[in-house]
């Protein structure tokens, strides 16, 4: 391990001239620095996971003992981040009972997850609304609407009517004001959440143009942004190409013209670092093995390329997986695909490039059988695919550390020099010897 350790030295310090070692508060926020992240003034790299479900089991104080056994168990595999979903609107145990009145029982869920996460070293990324129908998502929001009269022809209106937009910017509102139940902290004051996102995977396949979803992440990272400085604010973006970039649209799947541009939707004011997700096997569904690993070595190089040159901002890789479901399934499979997607990240993070972390779909404890899909990991239960998980874990760590000492070893070059000075000049004038 200390050869590693030695050979990354070397191969950042022969590259230094990617990296800037920053000086910040620390204040345990957040930040972005160009394709960086920063936590407390070094670089911050991110290895992940999805857990959809917290809030949801946590609204049953009988049931929390799951959210504290994942934050363990994803911690012990040197996990640092989590993606969960700070919505649920409408159906059986909502936090949204209909626009502006809230469930207290299932906010306390939420409460308890973010000082749970904290107590464990976890980072938080909330997720405020859904594409899908799946706890309600952008069809609750304009059913709610035509409730109220409004004569809707789409779900995509969620992104076109002012009412619909004030429901969601109200909601933004709740959630970024709540006062934590548990920490005494205000969500919008507290850096166990690492970021928003505004949406989980928006689609307008009414406007194939993208001018509707773009238009839309406008206003609402506007308004994110008006009432909360602290944070990081993400779309929520699969990473579709779109009408900005017309020769990258090649690489996209077959069919998913879906109204989002990866790279105009990433360079709005607000937006602060870019997401991607990518699932081979559902995308290409009709494909083998190979091809799908093939098509996810292009997506991947792509918008780490156009993070990194382009949008000049960081990029996490925020959902990705294999599913035991897919015909064929091996976990040797899996494995290849989660070291596909963790090498990919670390190549670019040990030269300084813009991918910053990835998030797998999705972590679940034990006796969580009910929410399975297909993509879950149990740790306890995959010592392969743990081990994957945790060697990067290490590896990015490792990058974190040497960042540490050549900004340790700079401060200490900057005293040592500061002391010269000093020195030189109280002695300037005196006779020195006989």
């Amino acid at each position: 391990m200390k050869h590693l350790f030695v050979a990354l030295l070397l191969t950042i310090l022969v590259q230094q001239q990617c990296f800037q070692i920053y000086v910040e508060a620390g204040d345990g926020f957040i930040r972005t620095n160009g394709v960086h992240f920063l936590l407390n003034g070094y670089p911050y790299y991110a290895n992940g996971f999805n857990a959809y479900w917290l809030m949801y089991i946590a609204s049953d104080p009988s049931q929390r003992y799951k959210v504290s056994a994942a934050f363990r168990e994803a911690s012990s595999h040197g996990l640092s981040v989590a993606r969960t979903w700070a919505f649920s609107d409408g159906g059986y145990r909502p936090l949204q009972y209909s626009p502006g009145s809230y469930n207290e029982q299932m906010f306390k869920g939420l409460d308890f997850v973010i000082a749970e996460a904290r107590k464990h070293g976890i980072k938080l990324i909330l997720s405020l609304a859904n594409n899908y129908e799946s706890f309600g998502g952008k069809k609750q929001y304009v059913n709610w609407a035509r409730s109220q009269g409004q004569y809707l022809t789409s779900d995509d209106d969620f992104f076109r009517n002012p009412v619909v937009k004030g429901f969601y910017k109200n909601h933004i509102n709740t959630v970024l004001n709540r006062y934590n139940s548990f920490t005494g902290i205000h969500y919008k004051n507290d850096p166990t959440i690492m970021a928003w996102e505004l949406m989980n995977e928006p689609r307008c396949q009414s406007d194939p143009l993208g001018g509707t979803i773009q238009a839309w992440i406008t206003e609402m990272a506007s308004h994110v942004k008006s009432i909360d400085r602290n944070h990081l604010l993400e779309a929520g973006l699969e990473g579709f190409y779109g009408q900005s970039t017309p020769q990258r649209k090649s690489l996209n799947p077959a069919g998913f013209n879906i109204g989002t541009d990866f790279i105009a939707n990433n360079r709005i004011p607000g937006i602060d670092f870019a997401t991607a997700h990518s699932y081979p096997d559902q995308w290409l569904s009709s494909s083998n093995d190979q091809a799908q690993l093939s098509f996810l070595n292009n997506w991947l190089n792509s918008h780490i390329q156009d993070a990194q040159y382009i949008l000049r901002k960081p990029l996490l890789i925020t959902e990705f997986g294999k599913s035991w479901k897919d015909p064929g399934y091996s976990t040797y499979q899996r494995d290849l695909l989660f070291n596909t997607v963790y090498y990919k990240i670390y190549l670019s993070a040990k030269r300084g490039g813009a991918a910053a972390g990835g998030l797998f779909w999705q972590l679940l404890t034990e006796g969580m059988d009910a929410f399975g899909d297909g993509y879950e990991i149990v740790l306890s239960q995959s010592p392969s695919t743990a081990n994957v998980i945790a060697q990067q874990s290490h590896k990015l760590y490792q990058i974190r550390r040497i960042f540490a000492r050549m900004r340790n070893i700079q401060k200490w070059k900057r005293a040592r020099a500061a002391r010269r000075d000093q020195w030189r000049g109280g002695n300037r004038g005196k006779r020195i010897g006989n």
